[in-house]
C-alpha cells in the first residue's frame, strides 16, 4: 500500500513562545499567502477575545503543501485552562512541533503539552524560537529540553528528536543550534516535519471509522463535525452510521451530502477523505464530540475522548438585580441553560449541573481564565447573568478530603520577589524554585492549593504595574489545607437606589476605595467599594449636599474624587466573597450582595450553620 502523501502535526508550546506567529510564517512560506497579500498578524487567532488577550483559546487547523506533501497544521492553546483543546488536537495528529523560547526555555505549559504528546507516543520536532533575542541561551535551553524529556520518562525514540533554530516572525530557520542567515527560509523546519513525523496509519480499504474531535457551525451548512478518519474512507454521497455516546441508542444512518477538507485556511468541498486525513462533515445536527462515523453495515464505535477533569466551579444564574433587563437581550434561565448546553457540546472540559434553584446552574471548568472567557463570550452575545465566587472541586481519597494543587511559574521583576513570597505564604503555598534572570527579572516557581491562587494574578499585575507573567497548571491533589485568610477590606454597600453624587462619594472615599464614579446607577445591596477595615459598611452613595444659607470655606471647596477602581470581570470574580455575586451585563460589571436588603442578610446569617 502506498503511504499517504500528507502529515498531521500539532504546534504545541507554552504561552507567548510563538506558535501562532510560526503558523503565519509557514502559511507565507508555502504560498498560502501571496507576497503582495495583506494579512493580519496571528491570522489563526480569529476570535475577538484571542486577539484582545493575545492568547490562543481554540485549537484550529490549516493545511499547507511542501514538496508534494500536504501538511495539516493544528495550532493549539498554550494556557492550561484550555487543556481540553490541546487534548482534542492531539487526537488529530501523528506528531508535534514543540516550540521553545530560546531565552525562557521549557515552561509549565511546555511540560504539560509534552506529557500529553508522550502519552500518545507522538514523535517531536523541537524548534528553538526567537534565537535572535539578546538574552537567548540556546545551548542551555536544549539541555533543559533534554532534561524535561528525561523527567517525563520519554523513550529513546522520543529523545532522538531533530532540532531546528527559528526566527518565526521573520520566517527563517536553520537545522541545529544557530542563528538563521538573512537568505534562510523555513525549508529546514518543513523538511524536518516531513522526515520526522510519520505518515498516518490506517487502511483506506477497511470498514469506516472516523472520530469527531471538534464542532463548529456555519450560517449556510449548520452544525459541522471536525475530526480524523482512523480507518477506511469517508466519501461524499455515501451512507454512513453515526455512533452516539449512549451505546443503547441506535446509530443514525444518513447520506453524507457535504464533505469538506482543509486547504490553506479554507475548508473546501472534497470527494473523499482517506484513513489518517482530517475532515469536516455537515448535515448531522445531532453529532457530538467523541461520536464515530462508521460503516453502515457494521458500525463499530471508537473509544471516546478522555480529558482531565475540571477543578473549579461557579454558579451561573438569572440576573435578579433592580437594574436587570436594561442592557441584555437574553435574560431567562431557559436561555442561559440552552447556551451552556451548547457550550458543553463543543467544549469537553466544561461540565454543568443542577442546583437547588431552577434559575441557577453550576458550571465547572479547568480554571478561572477558562470560566471568565465563557462569561465574557456570553455577555458579548447579549446575556445578562449573575455568577458566584469560584470554588474548588474536592475529592475524598482514603477517607480524607483532598483539594487540587496548582503549580505556578511567576516571571517578575527581581525587586518584587518579596511580594510573591509574602502573598504565597498567606495562601498556604510554598516556593519550590527560584531562578535569577539576566535582565533584572526572576522566575519564581510556587506550589499552592488552587483556591489559594485565585486572585494572585490580579494582585501581582497591580503591584508590578502589569509586568508580571503568571502561568499555572494542575499539579495533583493534597489533603485540605484549612481556611485561607479573607480579603483585607470589607464590602462597602449602598443602602438605597439612586444616582451616585459627588458629595456622597467625596466622604466615602476617605473610608475606603470606591468601585464606582460620579453619576452611576446604584441599588440597595450593590457593593460600591472596599472599606479600609475588615468590617462591612452600609452607606448612602446618593446623598446630596444640604441646601442652607450657611457657607464655610471648607464646605464650599470643589469636590475632588480619586479615579475609581473599576472592576473587570476577572478582578470582580476574584474579589467577591461567598455571600456576594458578580452581575454581568453587556454594558456593565457590578458586584452585589447575594441578599440585597439588610433584613435578608440578617436572616441568611442566622440560617448559616
Amino acid at each position: 500500500m502506498t503511504p499517504p502523501s500528507f502529515r498531521n502535526v500539532a504546534l504545541v508550546a507554552h504561552v507567548d513562545h510563538g506558535k501562532t506567529t510560526l503558523v503565519d510564517a509557514m502559511l507565507r512560506a508555502t504560498g498560502v499567502f501571496s507576497d503582495h497579500e495583506t494579512v493580519v498578524d496571528r491570522v489563526m487567532d480569529s476570535d475577538d477575545q484571542e486577539r484582545e488577550r493575545g492568547i490562543t483559546i481554540l485549537a484550529k487547523a490549516a493545511s499547507v503543501e511542501w514538496k508534494g506533501t500536504r501538511i495539516n497544521l493544528v495550532d493549539t492553546p498554550g494556557h492550561a485552562d484550555f487543556g481540553g483543546e490541546v487534548e482534542r488536537a492531539l487526537e488529530l495528529v501523528d506528531g508535534i512541533v514543540l516550540l521553545v523560547d530560546a531565552a525562557e526555555g521549557p515552561m509549565p505549559q511546555t511540560r504539560y503539552v509534552l506529557s500529553k504528546a508522550l502519552e500518545r507516543n507522538l514523535p517531536a520536532v523541537v524548534v528553538l524560537n526567537k534565537v535572535d533575542r539578546s538574552d537567548a541561551r540556546p545551548d542551555d535551553v536544549i539541555d533543559d529540553v533534554y532534561q524535561l524529556f528525561f523527567d517525563l520518562d520519554a523513550g529513546e525514540q522520543h529523545i532522538e528528536f531533530p532540532i531546528v533554530s527559528c526566527i518565526a516572525r521573520m520566517g527563517r530557520s536553520v537545522t541545529g543550534i544557530g542563528i538563521p542567515d538573512e537568505d534562510d527560509d523555513l525549508s529546514a523546519l518543513l523538511d524536518a516535519i516531513i522526515e520526522t513525523i510519520p505518515p498516518p496509519e490506517g487502511d483506506p480499504a477497511a470498514p469506516l471509522q472516523a472520530i469527531v474531535t471538534n464542532l463548529d457551525a456555519s450560517d449556510y451548512l449548520g452544525r459541522l463535525a471536525i475530526g480524523r478518519v482512523v480507518q477506511g474512507t469517508l466519501r461524499a454521497g455515501e451512507t454512513v452510521a453515526l455512533c452516539h455516546s449512549n451505546i443503547e441508542e441506535p446509530p443514525t444512518r444518513r447520506r453524507l451530502t457535504q464533505l469538506l477538507g482543509f486547504e490553506g485556511l479554507d475548508r473546501n468541498e472534497v470527494a473523499e477523505r482517506q484513513a489518517g486525513d482530517l475532515f469536516v462533515v455537515a448535515g448531522f445536527p445531532s453529532v457530538e464530540i467523541g461520536d464515530t462515523f462508521a460503516d453502515p453495515d457494521n458500525p463499530v464505535a471508537l473509544p471516546r475522548l478522555n480529558v482531565d477533569e475540571p477543578v473549579l466551579r461557579m454558579t451561573f444564574g438569572v440576573n435578579t438585580s433592580p437594574l436587570a433587563g436594561r442592557a441584555g437581550t437574553h435574560l431567562t434561565s431557559r436561555q442561559i441553560k440552552e447556551r451552556l448546553d451548547k457550550e458543553v457540546r463543543g467544549n469537553v472540559s466544561i461540565r454543568i449541573g443542577a442546583t437547588s434553584s431552577p434559575d441557577v446552574i453550576e458550571v465547572a471548568g479547568r480554571g478561572e481564565l477558562q470560566l471568565a472567557v465563557l462569561i465574557e463570550t456570553m455577555r458579548r452575545e447579549g446575556f445578562e447573568l449573575q455568577v458566584s465566587q469560584p470554588e474548588v472541586l474536592v475529592k475524598v481519597i482514603d477517607g480524607v478530603v483532598h483539594e487540587p494543587v496548582e503549580r505556578a511559574v511567576i516571571d517578575i521583576p527581581t525587586d518584587q520577589v518579596g511580594t510573591v513570597t509574602q502573598a504565597i505564604s498567606t495562601r498556604k503555598g510554598r516556593v519550590t524554585d527560584m531562578r535569577l534572570g539576566d535582565t533584572g527579572r526572576t522566575i519564581v516557581t510556587v506550589s499552592a492549593p488552587a483556591r489559594g491562587l485565585i486572585g494572585l494574578r490580579s494582585l501581582l499585575m497591580t503591584t508590578t504595574r502589569g509586568t508580571a507573567l503568571v502561568h499555572q497548571h494542575h499539579d495533583g491533589w493534597q489533603p485540605w489545607a484549612g481556611d485561607l485568610p479573607p480579603r483585607v477590606g470589607g464590602a462597602m454597600m449602598a443602602d438605597r437606589s439612586g444616582i451616585s453624587t459627588g458629595f456622597a462619594l467625596d466622604n466615602l472615599q476617605q473610608r475606603g476605595e470606591l468601585f464606582i464614579g460620579l453619576g452611576e446607577d446604584v441599588y440597595e445591596g450593590m457593593v460600591i467599594g472596599e472599606a479600609s477595615r475588615p468590617e462591612e459598611m452600609v452607606v448612602n452613595a446618593t446623598k446630596t449636599k444640604e441646601l442652607n444659607n450657611i457657607r464655610t470655606h471648607s464646605h464650599d471647596e470643589a469636590v475632588k474624587l480619586a479615579p475609581p477602581r473599576t472592576p473587570t470581570l476577572e478582578t470582580a470574580i476574584e474579589w467577591i466573597a461567598e455571600d456576594e455575586l458578580v452581575e454581568v451585563t453587556p454594558t456593565a460589571i457590578r458586584i452585589r450582595k447575594r441578599h440585597l436588603t439588610d433584613s435578608e442578610r440578617r436572616i441568611a446569617r442566622k440560617k448559616k450553620p
